[in-house]
């Protein structure tokens, strides 16, 4: 996870980017900090929890992760974070004049759903001109985005069947990932030199084309049994890349060519930096040490 910092009206806000599953994680101290001017934003949560539990049974909690982010002392601390998603919900709780202010803010700093959902032309225009911008043809980029779609609703379908956005997210993508590449994400992107970058990113037309195959035949695969739960979503997933596994080696028996490849869109080396590895000098052989 990458920690990026941000700030809403000049104060604040820290998040965490889970690249596994492409979701923003905000802390909902700063949030509720911003929203209420609180001297003591965490209290207040607190106290708003058992509130919102007392009047309407709801627990705030179950929107929220436990992640570790630096507090003011400059240690990494546990904090309650919640997607923007969850947010809403818990906005809907604090009285404030800043409350539609912060959704509209939450729509321009990351989450991409929430972008499509305000403004689906412009969250589109705006993804093709960054990809053009790093070189990417129009069919790659028709391709990328096509199998946004498609991912976009398969996430749709877990949230609506118990799948909890994140770790569960995660876990699901990478059991499809496996069984249609034969890689976990993790190996896929190392595969491919890639640290914090999105894999997607840096997939190539026929890598796009088999996750989304993989996804498309997982959802349809779930609704058709109206999978609900980790356990029988598990089996969706299972199934689904196995169906894309299967049209992979199809397809790499008759061209010869492996569909996963270590190809990626990472900007060349610098010459100097070329130059300064190959300036390098090859590590000296040890010598046996003397007997004595």
């Amino acid at each position: 996870m990458k920690t990026l910092p941000t700030q809403f009206d000049s104060q604040g806000i820290r998040r965490v980017y889970d690249e596994a599953t492409e979701t923003w994680w905000f802390s909902v101290i700063d949030i509720v900090q911003v929203l209420t001017d609180s001297e003591n934003a965490r209290d207040y949560w607190f106290k708003m929890k058992q509130r919102v539990k007392a009047e309407d049974g709801a627990e705030l909690s179950t929107f929220c992760r436990r992640l570790k982010l630096t507090a003011a002392d400059g240690k990494q601390r546990l904090t309650d974070c919640a997607t923007a998603q969850g947010l809403l919900r818990i906005v809907q709780s604090i009285p404030s004049p800043k409350a539609e202010p912060i959704k509209l803010w939450l729509a321009k700093v990351g989450y991409e759903r929430m972008q499509e959902m305000a403004d689906p032309a412009q969250a589109l225009d705006r993804a093709r001109q960054t990809w053009q911008q790093h070189g990417r043809s129009d069919k790659w980029i028709q391709q990328r985005m096509t199998g946004q779609e498609t991912r976009n609703k398969l996430t749709d379908y877990w949230s609506g069947h118990d799948i909890k956005a994140g770790s569960e997210f995660a876990i699901l993508t990478n059991i499809i990932h496996q069984e249609w590449s034969g890689l976990s994400v993790a190996q896929h992107k190392a595969k491919k030199g890639l640290k914090s970058h999105n894999l997607r990113d840096h997939m190539s037309e026929a890598e796009l084309i088999f996750t989304a195959l993989a996804e498309l035949s997982t959802r349809q695969i779930a609704e058709s049994v109206d999978a609900t739960g980790m356990a029988e979503n598990k089996a969706a997933a299972q199934t689904g890349g196995r169906i894309a596994h299967q049209a992979r080696t199809q397809l790499e028996g008759q061209t010869g060519k492996s569909v996963v490849t270590s190809d990626n869109y990472l900007p060349p080396a610098t010459p100097k930096a070329a130059e300064a590895i190959k300036a390098i000098p090859p590590a000296k052989a040890r010598k046996a040490p003397k007997k004595p």
